[in-house]
């Protein structure tokens, strides 16, 4: 181990910069909590379906623009140096396609998935929220069609919390851009899914 290099019980990186070649050794996707990796858990093909749509929809319509879209495998830096990997997220500042981090994310987006629910909608809020770029936090629903949207004009405010639906438009001003909701879930039949449950 090089000098400086610090581990974790286990082998584990304990630093954000021991974090990045460590996951990438990995055959799992990681985050990094600020202390340690946390796994993210297994996607279902549903929750993979609505995140290709978020990041095609998103694409689409900012073509030609300043303003670029990126998929899940991208990271952003929260609180005490934590590494986040949205589903999809937007910036419109200049990115260094050498970096682990997009520094300036102006939005962000979460798929709810059977083992994220605590994460996305009480600790990523807590995060997202005390990084200053981020204006818009869109938390999707994956057993069903339903956004929750955080948004803030400004750092020090704090989220207005919005309800979407399917008959819904999510309209993002500050990109100049609007997605009907019901896009992001192209190719998803939840009747199958309640049948199941039934």
């Amino acid at each position: 181990m090089a000098p400086g290099t610090h581990r974790a019980p286990g082998g584990e990186p304990s630093t954000q910069e021991d974090f990045f070649p460590w996951a990438q050794a990995r055959d799992i996707g990681y985050e990094f909590d600020g202390c340690q990796p946390v796994a993210i858990p297994g996607w279902t093909v549903g929750h993979s379906l609505i995140g290709g749509n978020i990041a095609y929809a998103l694409d689409k319509r900012l073509r030609g623009s300043p303003c670029q879209a990126f998929r899940l495998g991208v990271g952003v830096q929260t609180i005490n140096k934590a590494v986040r990997y949205p589903d999809a997220l937007v910036t419109c500042s200049q990115v260094d396609a050498a970096a682990y981090l997009v520094s300036a994310a102006g939005m962000v987006f979460e798929v709810v998935g059977p083992g994220s629910d605590h994460i996305d909608r009480i600790i990523k809020v807590r995060e997202y929220a005390a990084v200053p770029s981020i204006r818009r936090y869109v938390i999707v629903e994956s057993s069903s069609i339903g956004l929750m949207v955080l948004d803030r004009q400004s750092s020090d405010e704090v989220w207005k919390t919005t309800v979407l639906t399917a008959d819904d438009i999510l309209r993002m001003p500050e990109i100049s851009i609007e997605i009907p909701v019901s896009e992001f879930y192209d190719g998803i039949d939840f009747t199958d899914q309640d049948n199941r449950q039934a």
